[in-house]
């Protein structure tokens, strides 16, 4: 448990591709009121393959961190990948159990992702028709 803990503070405190992305496919932001943990990812697909992502954001190490993990994480998988992910893949990704307060925490990138490629999937639908 103790190596799953630094490596999140090291992706707290050295995050991973944080930052904008000029040209993204499409971006996606969500914010949580309750604890004022925001997120924006700009994500690059080359077809159904997540190609770059980057993000920025402001809130807790868990929200920062599961943001950072998720950038090296989620490179080169399909989009499908992502939106069947669940709030278990979570902790097999960050490699912790996290409580339900916390894993609110975690989640919270995952929705903006998950939201964000159903928006752009949307999209590309409407525009086919």
């Amino acid at each position: 448990m103790k190596f799953y803990k630094e490596l999140l503070m090291d992706h707290y405190r050295n995050p991973r591709n944080k930052g904008r992305i000029a040209n993204p496919t499409f971006s996606t932001a969500r914010y949580n009121p309750s604890c004022g943990d925001s997120v924006l990812f700009d994500v690059v697909l080359e077809g159904q393959i997540i190609k770059k992502i980057a993000f920025e954001g402001k809130g807790c190490v868990i929200s920062q961190a599961t943001c950072s993990i998720f950038t090296e994480y989620f490179v080169g998988k399909r989009i499908e990948d992502v939106l069947a992910l669940t709030k278990e893949a979570i902790k097999d990704i960050i490699g912790m159990d996290l409580g339900n307060t916390r894993i609110k925490c975690a989640l919270l990138s995952l929705v903006a992702l998950q939201e964000g490629i159903k928006d752009f999937s949307a999209g590309v639908e409407q525009k086919s028709r």
